[in-house]
């Protein structure tokens, strides 16, 4: 478990983290969000230990980090964004000098994590050699080689092609099954096929702390439905779409086929679809498609980091 309470970050004059507070319990896996600059990767470096905080407390597993830095860190795995590796060592190598450094059997670790991060193929090969992919894989394997409790990870797909950033999440969903993670990215995508809980920070203050499905549900509408109507005027199917209930706006568009295409915004997260059907088909047009959409997350994040709300 992680316990951060208000904890502050100042570098001179500058306060990169402001009295943020959060708890993290064993088995989550956490999205930590914000714009460049907003301070993620301080905080994070003040969970690890790398950086005492100016003010507040971080607890993992009740201790101190301050006060208790060598048994805070042993359970700690933290890869950095980019992920401190020697380009001239053999993997299986560098793999095996890591596992010594922190105390670690190499003949029954290194081989375990090779299969665990899909690095059988490539332990013959100099790191500098390697995709970015398979680096960032040497990066877990290197942040796992203590079989820490809690693994933290600083844009772990960032510069990857997408077959590889489908590898990198599928590991890390398997990896988060037995262990607590943070994961900061910038790619919200991501966030929501990997975590179940979002914490969004900007200027260094926490502003969002809940699951995606939470956040979707209380930052403007829950659903928007999507449309497409024939054999209609564009007045009379607005008129007619907002006397449903459920439905808060419409607007609607023509394309140069003379169909009309209808988004309309509802303000729960009721299903609206078979009230909005029927009232096409009472009233004689064509309804040629209709689906929901939720809010994405990335609507989340613009309407908390540029709207400055707080929750």
């Amino acid at each position: 478990m992680i316990e951060v309470e208000h904890v502050s970050r100042l570098f001179d004059t500058f306060r990169a983290v402001d009295d943020i507070s959060f708890s993290i319990q064993t088995g989550e896996i956490v999205g930590l969000l914000g714009p460049n600059g907003a301070g993620k990767t301080t905080t994070m470096r003040m969970i690890c230990g790398f950086l005492e905080p100016s003010a507040g407390c971080i607890r993992v597993d009740g201790m101190d980090v301050t006060a208790f830095p060598v048994e805070t860190k042993r359970k700690i795995g933290y890869m950095p964004e980019s992920a401190p590796l020697y380009g001239d060592m053999i993997v299986a190598d560098y793999l095996e000098y890591v596992a010594r450094m922190q105390n670690v059997d190499p003949k029954e670790r290194v081989p375990h994590l090779a299969s665990v991060c899909g690095l059988g193929e490539v332990m013959h090969k100099n790191i500098a050699d390697l995709s970015r992919g398979n680096r960032q894989r040497v990066g877990l394997a290197h942040a796992l080689m203590g079989n820490p409790e809690i693994l933290i990870l600083d844009e772990p797909t960032s510069g990857l092609d997408p077959n590889q950033v489908t590898e990198v999440r599928s590991l890390i969903k398997e990896i988060g099954k037995t262990r607590t993670v943070i994961v900061s990215t910038h790619i919200l995508s991501e966030v929501e096929s990997l975590c179940n809980r979002v914490i969004i920070i900007s200027a260094g203050k926490k502003l969002a702390d809940s699951s995606t499905e939470e956040l979707q549900e209380h930052y403007g509408h829950s659903n928007v439905v999507r449309l497409t109507v024939g054999n209609a005027e564009e007045s009379s199917v607005r008129s007619a779409l907002e006397s449903v209930d459920g439905v808060e706006s419409c607007s609607v568009e023509k394309d140069d086929s003379s169909l009309l295409h209808v988004t309309t915004g509802c303000g729960s997260s009721k299903d609206v679809r078979p009230a909005i059907a029927k009232k096409i088909v009472e009233s004689g047009w064509s309804l040629y498609e209709i689906e929901m959409q939720k809010n994405s997350l990335e609507d989340v994040f613009r309407t908390i980091t540029m709207g400055g709300d707080e929750k």
